[in-house]
């Protein structure tokens, strides 16, 4: 592409995935181009930095980048799971550090389009480079040319709301002193002991907090923990256990499921949240759309999982799955309607291609609004789309990782009527539903 040369490849966003991106590009002989919005490196991960991964070390780093670090003395950590924090400090700030100038932060991008084309121009539109559009912290704007994009932006700062049908509960904005969308920081209790806390969401977020959560309740007397689905508890709810090929991730679901069966944690299954409401006391009550309302909760924990920034997309040619807002070729093999099975397949560049020639999407974004995404899947993802960039199909063809069995299998579960058949999902009956513990109607 003529118009192209010289021009870098911009990679929105200096999380694991763009900091990797970065790395392969160098590695190819190509000039990247780092945008990110935040102060500094893996911003997003920074608001989590108290979480533990259940990803171990040498699944968290990228090998190109371990290449690009290696001259420096730097030598990759191989044992334990770090927290966010530490994965910043012992990893990802190294790496960005390693890349130098071309690492730009305070750079918001507000949208990407063709050279003097817009959405609707066919015409040329494949050799006009890409236009993209930065404003800084200090609202001053520039337009950048590239000869490719690489999407790395995630999803962190776009949660999903507590509302069931996908749009924020009555009252919920009004709430919104009350109600996080985030894992708290649980090493200062003083938020929760003593008091009432809903955790909303099924997930390993969800898990992680009733965790810590049930943590609190047994060294606390008072404290009380309601964790709430908006399905019914089937074999797969609390994960694979020993089955999961991530020793960790399994263990997460089995120290959630612990938490239920001593009666640290009450369940409200089948809870789908329409309203939240104030009490005379000021706390927030959660009512489903049955009629039913949980206790007044002094806090609100929403982790429903995350969604897709593509609005500054908005002028690119995207071919994305209707449901899951995923690049459409992914989609059927991370789809949670359809199973929850390991049967997913890593993805390359070939599956993340869209009609706009040279964009693509990658990490968390391509994954859409599906919950399942790893680490190594998205340094699979650029190691394969940065192959192809720099011309060598073969190797962006090349699957090179094989993703650890979840130790689930199954579809979605029940989510009304325990009477419902469930589809089996890729490989295992139709779950039933397990008879652990409730919030009573009316509680």
């Amino acid at each position: 592409m003529s118009e192209d040369s010289g021009l870098p490849v911009v990679v929105i966003g200096a999380g694991p995935q763009g900091l990797a991106a970065g790395a392969h590009l160098l590695e190819r002989g190509l000039e990247p181009l780092v945008l990110e919005a935040g102060d500094g490196p893996a911003s997003a991960v920074s608001e989590w930095g108290h979480v533990r991964l259940f990803s171990a070390w040498p699944e968290l780093v990228d090998e190109a980048a371990a290449r690009l670090l290696a001259p420096s003395g730097w030598i990759a950590p191989q044992a334990g799971y770090p927290t966010g924090a530490q994965w910043i400090e012992a990893y990802l700030r190294p790496l960005a550090d390693a890349l130098g100038g071309r690492v730009r932060y305070g750079a918001r991008v507000t949208g990407i389009s063709r050279r003097g084309r817009d959405r609707l121009v066919d015409a040329g539109r494949e050799q006009s480079p890409f236009t993209v559009h930065v404003t800084s912290p200090d609202g001053d704007e520039e337009r950048l040319l590239a000869r490719a994009v690489i999407d790395a932006s995630g999803t962190w700062r776009h949660p999903a709301p507590a509302g069931a049908d996908g749009l924020p509960a009555l009252g919920e904005r009004a709430a919104a002193d009350l109600i996080r969308y985030q894992i708290p920081d649980f090493m200062s209790p003083e938020g929760f002991s003593g008091k009432h806390t809903v955790v909303v969401g099924a997930g390993h977020s969800a898990a992680t907090a009733v965790i810590e959560l049930a943590r609190i309740a047994r060294a606390h007397h008072g404290t009380t923990v309601t964790w709430v689905l908006r399905r019914g508890v089937t074999a797969g709810t609390f994960g694979g256990g020993e089955a999961d090929e991530l020793p960790e991730r399994g263990a997460l679901g089995t120290a959630a499921k612990r938490a239920v069966a001593d009666g640290a944690v009450v369940l409200a299954t089948s809870f789908r949240t329409e309203r939240v409401r104030r009490d005379a006391a000021g706390r927030a009550v959660l009512a489903a759309e049955d009629g039913r309302e949980l206790a007044p909760a002094d806090a609100v924990v929403v982790l429903t999982g995350f969604r897709p920034d593509l609005s500054f997309l908005s002028e690119m040619r995207l071919d994305l799955d209707p449901v899951l807002q995923a690049p459409r070729a992914i989609a059927p093999g991370i789809d949670p309607n359809v199973h929850s099975c390991a049967t997913a397949t890593p993805t390359l560049a070939r599956d993340l291609a869209h009609p706009e020639l040279g964009l693509y999407l990658v990490g968390m974004k391509s994954y859409g609004r599906a919950p399942t995404f790893l680490a190594m899947t998205g340094y699979e993802q650029v190691r394969s789309v940065t192959a192809e960039l720099a011309g060598d199909h073969e190797a962006a063809a090349r699957a090179e990782l094989v993703l650890p069995d979840t130790g689930v299998c199954g579809g979605a579960g029940l989510f009304d009527d325990p009477e419902i058949t469930a589809s089996g999902g890729c490989c295992a009956p139709a779950p039933q539903l397990l008879p652990i513990g409730r919030v009573p109607a009316g509680a």
